[in-house]
């Protein structure tokens, strides 16, 4: 059986040692170093929809719509957008923008980069599901767009948030290769373009006819640190200036340390099991460690009953110092599309948890394996040994498996796993609905992520119904009806919102977002 504990890390063995903020080393105040925990891919901003990819493509570009730390909808490119009637948005765009090369943003830059957006080839996950509802889009005027789409979309200038608008005389015929060497990563974004390093490092110089507030740093380099304990020493050894990502065990002592300044804010990331919904599973085995002919993770009550063998409020107090919130739905309330009905977790109630087993005919439970990446979230190890512990002690009898995350995301995509502990950053209300819980459907967008292959047809219908339903308070109540659906049928076992948290020098400051982006633009001298 395993041991519940947390590991400690490099980081808290350094802080032990007495190596202090000290050490931290001063820039020439002109250039700015980050050390993030995802592994970014690709500078093609359409390449890949991974929050470590979307990080890097702000810096170099702008969409027509951007969101505030609060997840509300702010100008970007279109100073201003409106609905023209039920299938027709108009965007208007901001006068005199430039591109790095100097050229002037015009309409056919943004109907090439709509256009190019879902049709990238080799995308590991595409970005087709945030324009899949588009017919077409039109120039009017050189400052004046309409997108015009299939039906009803009152949340197009949302989904359109995370669409880059490329230069179309730098980026119309060009593969992704040549976006990570420089000759098509033309955009309109704070930065430029100076060097990129598959899995080492991406270099970005100020942008000096940038259309926004000029960012404070000439240039910044940011780094994939993927191992967390790595991540806390660059900072206190200022081999970097910020961090994002400090395991939840390193908060306190950092904290202490008068040189440094930790910002941390809640995120409407969820962490959650996705389960396997295929006939058989070819993870989850009988006792004697063959794979069942038909899968027990079909059955609502073994999904019930793992749910209330997870004890989630043990979890975040031993394994994530209390830096989270047990979540019994996808949204935190306070984010528009949150169920106020949904706001407790699943109790921890181990007995039910066997009853349940039983009632499905798995008196003596079964086997299974557990499976997440070891670099992509700092306290993903210690969670898994946990939950596999626990769900171990009901009779469902668990084994760990750990792998880097571009494997554990290539694996899943192949239909290799079946249980699976991940985390999903939810833009706006309905993302992981439409990512993660819709029956997949490529050519029209949805569930681009959906690896337990869950089909629910009513609870697609409900879905679209509230995609399409322009009418803002009638939209929230089938957006929570559609909640409510998956939660009950727990299509996924959420776990917890968690905290996150920046590290960086005293001298600087920065106003947290609840997507777990580390923007530099963003980031100040006090």
């Amino acid at each position: 059986m395993m041991k519940l504990s947390v590991l400690k890390s490099l980081a808290a063995v350094i802080l032990s040692a007495g190596i202090t903020a000290g050490a931290l080393a001063e820039t020439n105040g002109t250039e700015l170093r980050i050390g993030v925990s995802g592994a970014f891919n690709s500078v093609d901003p359409m390449f890949h929809n991974l929050t470590p990819n979307l990080d890097v493509s702000k810096h170099l570009f702008d969409g027509l719509v951007k969101l505030d730390e609060n997840l509300e909808l702010k100008p970007g490119l279109a100073q201003s957008w409106k609905l023209v009637n039920d299938t027709v948005w108009e965007f208007k765009l901001r006068p005199g923008v430039k591109f790095h090369d100097g050229k002037l943003l015009m309409p056919e830059d943004v109907i090439f980069s709509i256009e190019r957006a879902p049709n990238v080839p080799n995308s590991p996950s595409s970005f087709a599901g945030y324009v899949t509802s588009v017919e077409r889009v039109i120039e009017i005027d050189p400052l004046t767009i309409h997108v015009e789409t299939k039906e009803p979309n009152p949340t197009l200038p949302r989904d359109l948030v995370n669409i880059s608008i490329l230069s179309k005389s730098a980026a119309e015929g060009k593969t992704t290769d040549d976006f990570n060497k420089g000759a098509a990563a033309v955009g309109t974004g704070p930065f430029k373009f100076v060097e990129f390093e598959h899995g080492r490092r991406i270099v970005l110089a100020r942008n000096g006819g940038y259309w926004g507030e000029m960012p404070a740093w000439e240039k910044v380099t940011i780094l994939p640190i993927t191992n967390s304990a790595a991540r806390v020493a660059s900072l206190l050894t200022g081999d970097v200036d910020v961090i994002a990502g400090i395991p939840p065990i390193d908060l306190p002592k950092l904290r202490e340390n008068s040189k440094i300044t930790i910002v941390s804010g809640p995120q409407s990331r969820i962490f959650y099991l996705q389960i396997d919904h295929r006939d058989r599973a070819p993870m989850v085995f009988n006792n004697d460690g063959e794979v069942f002919d038909k899968n027990p993770l079909q059955d609502l009550r073994v999904r019930q009953a793992m749910s209330k063998a997870i004890n989630r409020q043990l979890l975040i107090d031993r394994v994530m110092e209390g830096e989270a919130v047990p979540a019994g739905q996808i949204l935190p309330n306070g984010f528009y599309g949150a169920n106020p009905t949904l706001d407790q977790a699943d109790a921890y109630d181990p007995e039910g948890a066997r009853k349940l087993l039983t009632e499905a005919g798995y008196p003596d439970g079964f086997r299974m394996t557990l499976t997440t990446s070891h670099d992509r979230y700092p306290t993903a190890e210690s969670m898994v040994q946990a939950i596999a512990q626990m769900l171990t002690r009901v009779g469902i009898k668990t084994d760990v498996e750990l792998a880097p995350h571009s494997i554990f995301r290539k694996r899943g995509r192949a239909g290799e796993l079946s249980v699976q502990f991940g985390g999903w950053g939810n833009d706006g209300a309905t993302s992981f609905m439409v990512g993660v819980l819709h029956t997949p459907d490529k050519e029209r967008g949805f569930g681009p992520a959906n690896r337990g292959v869950y089909s629910n047809p009513a609870f697609d219908q409900a879905l679209e119904e509230a995609l399409r339903t322009m009418d803002v308070d009638e939209r929230l109540g089938k957006i929570r009806k559609a909640t409510e659906m998956v939660i009950n049928d727990l299509a996924i076992i959420p776990l917890y919102w968690a905290t996150h948290s920046w590290g960086m020098r005293k001298d600087l400051a920065f106003i947290p977002n609840p997507l777990q982006h580390t923007p530099a633009m963003e980031i100040r001298p006090r």
